[in-house]
């Protein structure tokens, strides 16, 4: 079986080994209008000299409403479109392939500046406010807005493009039956993201893979099963998505719903029971910081690929770590090479 060092293709996408950098929010969009700064170029072209593969730039909102918080990215404007590219081409020029997470946070806006919407008018804790459930248009309207952003990413030159169908924003928020409680046509749970994703898959290039970010399980009482998962994965399969960054929870009846143990690989199982049962490639997340433990998950066949979020927070060099510890050359550039 191939390593996480080894080359993949998924489509006309071919990576240069198998280490995914998580998209993980940084907070800081100092001007509040969703293009990427200073900081953001830092962050990403450093992982990228680092070795990583692919680059998953962090969730990045179709609206403005859609943010977490006012000071992340978006790809609402075309006039975001060129600091997007400066960061993409940056990245590529180490060898990375660049990819961005399109998404909406839903009733999960926490920024008083912002309006919350989601299906149902039902707030995350009491903490939040009540969103404003969106009628029928309006969830048509933000279908729309999905295709728009994908369309920008493509114009900013990414290689892949991440639907954010996980952790409890606005996709997972119609998924999930805590939190949709539509008596419409947006109430069937898979409704909302299967419009999403043809909308997007008939923007992007057919030679792009299509990626999307899913909870497997919610770890609550009600929440969706395993077995559900894979027959959503089947369907978002047939529609056009091609790779499932597979990870979990994001709702329960009281707020966010928390895993018992977070022990290194707890997440693996989901990844390797959806690669075998939808026939699709996976990436696995959650805790595989350590190096030995993602190369073992991509040998025993569990996952294609491999996220790593923590770990390249602490160290924008992880993936050159993981080559010396799996006992092969450095992957830097050139200029580094003489420290090794």
């Amino acid at each position: 079986m191939p390593g996480l060092l080894d080359p993949i293709e998924w489509k006309g996408m071919k990576l240069k080994n198998r280490i995914i950098m998580s998209p993980m929010c940084q907070y800081s969009v100092e001007a509040r209008d969703g293009a990427p700064e200073g900081w953001h170029d830092v962050h990403y072209v450093s992982r990228a000299v680092g070795g990583t593969g692919l680059i998953m730039v962090e969730m990045t909102d179709v609206h403005p409403d859609g943010r977490i918080s006012d000071r992340d990215l978006g790809l609402w404007s075309d006039a975001q479109i060129p600091a997007f590219q400066r960061i993409i081409q940056a990245c590529q020029q180490y060898g990375a392939r660049v990819g961005i997470q399109i998404a909406h946070a839903g009733r999960k806006a926490e920024s008083e500046s912002l309006r919350p919407v989601a299906p149902s008018a039902i707030s995350f804790n009491e903490n939040f406010r009540v969103p404003h459930e969106m009628t029928s248009t309006e969830i048509q309207e933000m279908v729309e807005l999905f295709g728009q952003a994908a369309e920008r990413a493509v114009q900013a030159g990414v290689d892949t493009l991440e639907i954010h169908g996980a952790h409890g924003y606005l996709i997972h928020q119609f998924i999930s039956r805590i939190t949709n409680r539509r008596t419409d046509e947006y109430g069937e749970p898979d409704r909302f993201a299967s419009d999403v994703i043809r909308a997007v898959r008939k923007r992007i290039p057919e030679s792009m893979p299509l990626m999307m970010r899913i909870s497997a399980v919610e770890y609550a009482d009600g929440g969706y099963t395993l077995e559900e998962t894979v027959e959503r994965c089947k369907k978002f399969r047939d529609l056009g998505v091609d790779v499932f960054d597979v990870s979990s929870g994001g709702e329960s009846p009281t707020g966010p719903s928390r895993v018992l143990a977070a022990a290194p690989g707890y997440q693996v199982p989901f990844a390797a029971a959806i690669r075998k049962e939808v026939g699709v490639p996976v990436v696995a997340v959650g805790n595989l910081d350590d190096p030995k433990v993602a190369e073992m998950v991509v040998r025993n066949g569990q996952a294609d690929a491999v996220a790593v979020g923590r770990g390249m927070l602490r160290n924008p060099y992880w993936a050159n770590e993981a080559a010396l510890a799996l006992g092969q050359d450095n992957i830097l550039p050139r200029p580094y090479r003489p420290a090794f």
